[in-house]
């Protein structure tokens, strides 16, 4: 959501490097740049003027110092306000007193609550909490099926309401219901409604009144853009919200609703939704999405879903295969696997430091995850043996596993060069004893990975995206040209002896 605005300042950021001081004109320079990509980003009008007017009297009145360039300095000054912009600190949700804690969703019709219920209460499950399901939408059609639906995927108990029944009738009664059942979380998915609509806002008024929720969450489709911002604060005026949920963050809009809500509303994003799947809900974390709008990374959120995904024993058991040199392609194909259950790979790129773009470094058209989808094809065309010992893949191997994978020969070969690479330099990198040690390793990123440079372990699968073309070394099983002279020359030599 945030590229365009992360490449606007980047290069704002670009024109200001090299800078020896910081005045008023370069920084009256670069503030001016920076206020064109927040407007052109959607943001509120009266939020960049405050945010432009607050970062500009910090640098004015702030000594350089010396570990900093000025560049830096202005960076560090728009890191700080536009994290005080998105709220500062990361505000969770309020599950303090007596169960249960009921959540209230509320929202425009197709802003995402039903879908966003079922992902909180995913989030909470893993918190060790017990959600309850409460269907009070009774004016979409199958909207009570659709949440009972992921109630059922997610095995959490559900209130059997039907569209026939009162939504406050419903709320009362779910929530003995859930005190019965002795869950301690209350999700309440109420219908979307305009906000101009007065009866309807009244109804949740009175749902309000009869449920006592600890949260009202505002559920705000990221793509609306400043549309998102003026209905948030119109429910907020009517049922005093605690909280926002912004979904489809993972989608093209601008990302302007994410930095003008907190300061036009005055409440916290609580959720983004990055994602369709039931575990692609994030906390919101304002020091970390500031990072990652700056092009610094965020490796906390990315540290964090490693630990979801593995299990400590399976990271242990991967570091000492790495470290002996016994990574296999059939714990490759595992680890590709698992890559995608973490989301995106150009999503997690972004959250590492400096390797934000890294599609663009790989040239136009390359797409990550359909070039590790054709490795996985490949490799999932091999037998056990071959996957556990490589090497014994021959010539006729090759075209078996090419023709079972829809892919060529020289693919196949490019996979095997490259998992070698990989695991040579990831043995080096844990100081393995066998493979190839650090010292053989250092400036060898590039040969190793083709088409990556010097982009260091990623390189590995990024560099997949060149399996389409076939290289000269690739179409030899990864042999350069000197070494089949020398293989020749010595395929000569033992004729020569045998005769």
């Amino acid at each position: 959501m945030f590229d365009n605005l992360t490449d606007r300042l980047g290069g704002v950021f670009s024109k200001l490097r090299g800078r020896a001081t910081l005045d008023e004109k370069n920084i009256q320079e670069g503030l001016r740049d920076v206020r064109l990509a927040l407007l052109e980003a959607d943001v509120n009008f009266k939020v960049v003027k405050d945010f432009i007017e607050k970062v500009r009297s910090r640098c004015l009145g702030l000594q350089v110092e010396k570990a900093l360039t000025p560049t830096q300095q202005l960076i560090q000054a728009v890191n700080e306000e536009l994290t005080a912009i998105l709220g500062g600190e990361t505000s969770e949700l309020d599950l303090r007193g007596k169960p249960p804690h009921i959540i209230m969703l509320t929202g425009l019709q197709g802003s995402g609550k039903t879908t966003s219920a079922a992902k909180i209460a995913h989030y909470l499950q893993g918190k060790k909490h017990r959600p309850y399901f409460v269907p009070a939408d009774v004016y979409r059609p199958a909207a009570i099926e659709q949440l009972t639906a992921l109630a059922g995927q997610l095995d959490m108990p559900c209130y059997p309401s039907s569209a026939s029944m009162n939504p406050v009738e419903i709320t009362r009664k779910a929530v003995l219901a859930a005190t019965e059942a002795k869950c301690d979380v209350v999700l309440l998915d109420t219908a979307g409604r305009l906000h101009i609509d007065e009866e309807l806002m009244q109804e949740l008024v009175s749902i309000k009144e009869a449920a006592h929720p600890a949260e009202i969450l505002f559920v705000a489709d990221a793509m609306t853009g400043q549309e998102a911002v003026s209905v948030a604060e119109a429910f907020n005026n009517v049922l005093d919200i605690t909280g926002v949920v912004l979904t489809k963050m993972d989608g093209d809009a601008r990302g302007g609703a994410a930095l003008s809500i907190r300061s036009v509303t005055g409440k916290s994003i609580k959720f983004v939704g990055v994602g369709e799947k039931i575990s692609e809900l994030e906390p919101f974390h304002p020091e970390r999405i500031a990072g990652r709008i700056l092009g610094m990374g965020d490796m906390l959120t990315l540290i964090e879903k490693t630990q979801d995904g593995i299990a400590q024993e399976e990271a242990e058991e991967l570091a000492r295969k790495l470290q002996k040199a016994e990574f296999d392609l059939e714990d490759f194909r595992v680890n590709m696997r698992r890559l995608k259950t973490l989301g995106s790979l150009d999503g997690l790129l972004k959250m590492i430091p400096g390797l934000g773009g890294l599609r663009q470094k790989l040239g136009a058209g390359v797409v990550p995850e359909k070039e590790l989808a054709r490795a996985e094809a490949i490799i999932n065309s091999m037998t056990r043996e071959e996957r556990q010992k490589p090497k014994i893949i021959n010539g006729s191997r090759k075209n078996r596993i090419a023709r079972g994978s829809g892919s060529t020969v020289s693919q196949v070969n490019q996979l095997l060069k490259q998992f070698e690479g990989m695991r040579g330099m990831m043995a080096g990198m844990l100081g393995s004893k066998k493979g190839s040690g650090p010292a053989k390793l250092r400036g060898a990123p590039g040969k190793a990975f083709p088409g990556l440079g010097g982009m260091g372990g990623l390189g590995g699968m990024a560099g997949l995206g060149d399996m389409s073309g076939a290289d000269s070394s690739a179409s030899s099983g990864g042999l350069s040209k000197t070494a089949l002279k020398k293989k020749k020359k010595m395929r000569k030599e033992q004729r020569k002896k045998k005769r």
